[in-house]
């Protein structure tokens, strides 16, 4: 089983800064990619950003780029959410999901989720 470890969300200013972690534990073969998702309230959860484990090849929503940044510690298995000049509208749940391939011979990776970390970003 895989375990999505999250921290580092709070309240904070506009124009502040917070960074959150995502550790992945447990039995992996290979880590596919780990990204961030967002739910505000009465909102669709949505693509915040994510990394390519091997490569570390970075993807950004539109709205993030330029104030946020992801990253990985390979030797941590974590990634971290660099989230800069924060806005009000960042102000959500933020999720951690991994694509892990769990077994040496899965086709298709596997699909996870963190418990989500709350964000408010107060104007």
């Amino acid at each position: 089983q895989v375990q999505l470890g999250e921290s580092g969300g709070g309240l904070v200013q506009s124009g502040g800064s917070l960074r959150l972690s995502c550790a992945v534990s447990g039995r992996t073969f290979s880590v596919y990619y780990v990204g961030w998702f967002r739910q505000a309230p009465g909102k669709e959860r949505e693509f915040v950003a994510r990394i390519r484990w091997s490569s570390g090849a970075t993807y950004y929503v539109d709205s993030v780029k330029g104030r946020f940044t992801i990253s990985r510690d390979n030797a941590k298995n974590t990634v971290y959410l660099q989230m800069n000049s924060l806005k009000p509208e960042d102000t959500a749940v933020y999720y951690c999901n991994a694509l892990v391939f769990v077994r040496r011979w899965d086709f298709t990776p596997n699909n996870y989720w963190g418990q989500g970390t709350q964000v408010i970003v107060s104007s």
